[in-house]
C-alpha cells in the first residue's frame, strides 16, 4: 500500500473545566453546595465569604424571561451536547487544561463584586433571638438515644470491663435502636488475628451479658436484633408493669405468643387472624385482641431521638400568593455570598511575571468562574420553577386533582435548554408553595388518555385514587378493578395494573388489608 499524506477537517468539543464545574454544581443539592462552597473557600485564597452586605450585582427574577446571550447559549449549548449523553466524571478526559486561564488579566473584574447580596449575613449577632435561628440550630439541643441510654448506663454498678462492653453496644445501635450487626461480629471487630478462640468468646459471652443489661433499659425494645425481639421486650416490658389487669395479661400473653412464634409475624403483617389463631392455638378472637395490643407498640423504639436535622428541607425556591398571581423568587437563605477578595487580587495586579505569577493569575480566573457558574445555577434554577408555576398554575389555586401532564421535553423546549438540564434542576431542588414544599420533580407526570380526547396528568390520577380509597366503605373495600372502572366512569382510560401502580405508590394496602385493618 502507497503511503500518502491527506487533510481531514472536523470538529471537536472539548468539555473544558468551567463546563465540567457547571453541569456539577447544577446537579448539586443544596447541602451539597454549601460543602462544595466551603472546600473552595479553603483551597483558593482568592475567593471569600462576604457579610458586608454590599449590593450585588442583579440576577434572577428580573432577568428569568430575559432573552439569553449568544455567549451563554453557545456555553450551554456546549454543556448540554456533552452532558446530555455522558457523565461528567466520565468526562474528564476531555477538557484543555489550558482553559482555567481564561486571558490572563489579574485586574479587578466588575464580576469580582460580591454575589448573594439579598442572602442574610451570618455572623455573631445575627442570632439575638429565637426567631432568627434556622430550625437546625434549634434542633440542636436534643438528646440522642446514645446520650439518653450513657445517662441510665451511669446509674448501673458495673465493673469497668462490663460497662465498656455496654457502652460498645450503646454506640453500636442504629437510629431505630436496632443492633444490625450480631455479637460474634462486634467481638471480632476488637480482636484481631493473634487473639485465640478462647479470647473472641470470653468477649462475646461478656457482651451477651451486656445486651441484657442494654435492653433492660428505656425506651422498650432498644437493643433487639430483629422486629420480632424489638416488639417482645416492649409487650414483656409491660406485663412487669403494676396494675395490669387479669384481661389485659391474657391479650399480652396472647401478643407475646404471636411474636416469639416462627413465622408469625409475616401473618401479622398480613393481617390473616384466622391462620394466626391455628400458628398459636388460640382463638381467632384472642388474636384480634392482641393484634390490637400490637398495633399499639412502637417497631421503631429509637424514632423519638432521631436528629431532626436530617428531616429538615431547605427549599431552594418560595412560591408566595400576591392577590390573583403568584411570585416566584430564590430562598435568601441558600444563596451564598461570594466575591473576590479585592486585597489579594490588586496585590497579583502590581506584582511581577514569572510562574508563581501566573499560578495565582489561575487561581483568580477560578474563584471568578466559581462565582459566575454559582449565579448561573441559581438563575436556572429560577427560570424553571417560574416556568413550572406558570404551567402549574392551576395546582397551586385548586390542588392536586387539577395538576396538569407535564414532561421534561416540554419544559426544555419552552426555555431553550437540554432535557438533561432540567433533570439535573428538578433533581433534590425543593420549592415551598402554600400547599407545602413539594420537590420539583413532584410537578412533572405522565399524560392519560380521557374520552373526552384530552390528558390527565398522572398526579392528578393518583390524588383521585387517594380520594376514592378514603370515602369507600371499610367494611366492602374497594378493589383494583372497582377503582379502575371509578376512573373510566370520570373519563380516564386507566388499567387495572396501573392503579395497583399507583396505588403501591401512594403506600396503600390491597383491599383484602384494609378490610382486615377495619
Amino acid at each position: 500500500m502507497k503511503p500518502g499524506l491527506s487533510l481531514r477537517v472536523s470538529q471537536h468539543l472539548a468539555l473544558t473545566p468551567q463546563l465540567q464545574q457547571s453541569i456539577r454544581l447544577l446537579q448539586l443539592s443544596t447541602l451539597e453546595l454549601a460543602s462544595e462552597i466551603e472546600q473552595m473557600l479553603d483551597d483558593n485564597p482568592f475567593l471569600e465569604r462576604d457579610d458586608d452586605g454590599a449590593a450585588r450585582e442583579e440576577f434572577g427574577l428580573s432577568r428569568a424571561d430575559t432573552r439569553v446571550s449568544e455567549g451563554d447559549r453557545a456555553s450551554e449549548s456546549a454543556t448540554e451536547s456533552v452532558a446530555g449523553d455522558a457523565d461528567p466524571a466520565s468526562s474528564e478526559a476531555d477538557f484543555d487544561a489550558e482553559s482555567w486561564d481564561g486571558d490572563g488579566s489579574v485586574d479587578v473584574s466588575p464580576d469580582d463584586g460580591e454575589w448573594g447580596g439579598e442572602a442574610p449575613a451570618r455572623g455573631a449577632g445575627a442570632a439575638d433571638g429565637d426567631d432568627e435561628l434556622d430550625p437546625g440550630e434549634r434542633g440542636g439541643g436534643q438528646t440522642s438515644l446514645a446520650e439518653h441510654l450513657h445517662r441510665q448506663a451511669l446509674a448501673l454498678r458495673l465493673s469497668p470491663e462490663d460497662m465498656a462492653a455496654l457502652r460498645f453496644l450503646i454506640e453500636s445501635l442504629n437510629d431505630d435502636g436496632y443492633l444490625e450487626d450480631s455479637l460474634a461480629q462486634l467481638a471480632a471487630t476488637l480482636t484481631d488475628e493473634s487473639d485465640d478462640l478462647e479470647q473472641l468468646e470470653e468477649l462475646v459471652h461478656r457482651f451477651t451479658m451486656a445486651l441484657k443489661l442494654l435492653q433492660s433499659l428505656e425506651p422498650a425494645g432498644v437493643g433487639a436484633r430483629n422486629l420480632a425481639e424489638c416488639l417482645s421486650l416492649q409487650l414483656k416490658s409491660r406485663q412487669a408493669e403494676r396494675g395490669v389487669g387479669a384481661d389485659e395479661q391474657a391479650r399480652l400473653a396472647t401478643a407475646l405468643k404471636v411474636c416469639t412464634q416462627h413465622g408469625a409475624v409475616e401473618l401479622l403483617a398480613k393481617r390473616d387472624a384466622k391462620k394466626l389463631a391455628q400458628l398459636i392455638g388460640e382463638s381467632e378472637e384472642a388474636v384480634r385482641a392482641a393484634m390490637q395490643a400490637i398495633a399499639r407498640l412502637d417497631p421503631k423504639p429509637g424514632r423519638p431521638f432521631a436528629d431532626v436535622q436530617r428531616n429538615i428541607v431547605v427549599p431552594d425556591v418560595i412560591v408566595s400568593a400576591v392577590g390573583t398571581r403568584f411570585r416566584v423568587q430564590l430562598n435568601p437563605d441558600v444563596m451564598p455570598r461570594l466575591r473576590v477578595h479585592d486585597l489579594y487580587a490588586n496585590a497579583l495586579r502590581g506584582g511581577r511575571g514569572g510562574e508563581s505569577h501566573q499560578a495565582l493569575s489561575q487561581r483568580l480566573q477560578e474563584a471568578r468562574w466559581f462565582i459566575k457558574n454559582i449565579q448561573q445555577r441559581f438563575d436556572t434554577i429560577l427560570r424553571v420553577a417560574t416556568a413550572i408555576v406558570e404551567r402549574q398554575r392551576s395546582f397551586f389555586i385548586h390542588g392536586e386533582l387539577a395538576m396538569r401532564p407535564m414532561v421534561q421535553r416540554e419544559l426544555a423546549d419552552e426555555l431553550g435548554v437540554h432535557e438533561s438540564t432540567i433533570s439535573r434542576v428538578t433533581t433534590a431542588k425543593y420549592m415551598a408553595t402554600p400547599r407545602g414544599t413539594f420537590e420539583l420533580k413532584y410537578f412533572f407526570g405522565s399524560a392519560l388518555g380521557t374520552e373526552a380526547g384530552g390528558n390527565a396528568s398522572s398526579t392528578a390520577v393518583r390524588a383521585l385514587i387517594k380520594q376514592f380509597i378514603a370515602a369507600e366503605d371499610a367494611a366492602r373495600p374497594l378493589s383494583d378493578s372497582q377503582i379502575a372502572e371509578m376512573l373510566k366512569e370520570q373519563g380516564i382510560d386507566c388499567a387495572r395494573r396501573t392503579v395497583a401502580k399507583y396505588r403501591e405508590g401512594l403506600r396503600i394496602p390491597v383491599a383484602s388489608l384494609r378490610r382486615a385493618a377495619a
